[in-house]
């Protein structure tokens, strides 16, 4: 395996799983004045069921998805910030999309924080449309899709 090749989180993972995500996701806590979502997940059992995809060695990027009846939800993406710059974040969503297609889902869909303006700069770059705002509980989310087909 090359360090830049994405493959399925096993349990020896769920410590670097925990380590990328909170570091990913904690210099959000002060701007959205809540803990991010993903850094209350249950990432044992998220890589258990096979939903979580990660990248280098060690780890340094993952994604965790589900596949719907007539999507793929990409619950989270995290890549070390000692490691931005490098194309981790494009690599992993390209491997979304495929792990999509694989799977004849037809579109992916996710949702970000409002105040996450530099997802929201990101994901139109990708292909993702922004197509509703809503807030669920203390998130303030933007919703976005994109279509495969």
């Amino acid at each position: 395996m090359t360090n830049d090749a994405v493959r399925p989180a096993h349990a020896a993972d769920v410590p670097a799983v925990r380590a990328v995500t909170d570091a990913a996701y904690r210099p959000y806590i002060e701007r959205i004045e809540v803990v991010p979502q993903p850094m209350e997940a249950d990432h044992a059992a998220n890589v258990a069921q096979g939903k979580v995809f990660v990248t280098g060695d060690p780890v340094i990027g993952l994604v965790v998805v589900e596949a719907r009846p007539d999507h793929l939800f990409l619950d989270s993406i995290a890549v070390r910030p000692d490691a931005h710059g490098r194309g981790v974040g494009r690599r992993l969503l390209r491997f979304v999309d495929a792990h999509a297609r694989a799977r004849q889902l037809p579109e992916i869909r996710l949702y970000t924080n409002a105040l996450m303006w530099e997802n929201r700069r990101i994901y139109p770059k990708y292909g993702y449309e922004e197509v509703e705002r809503r807030v669920d509980g203390p998130y303030d989310r933007v919703h976005y899709r994109k279509r495969l087909e």
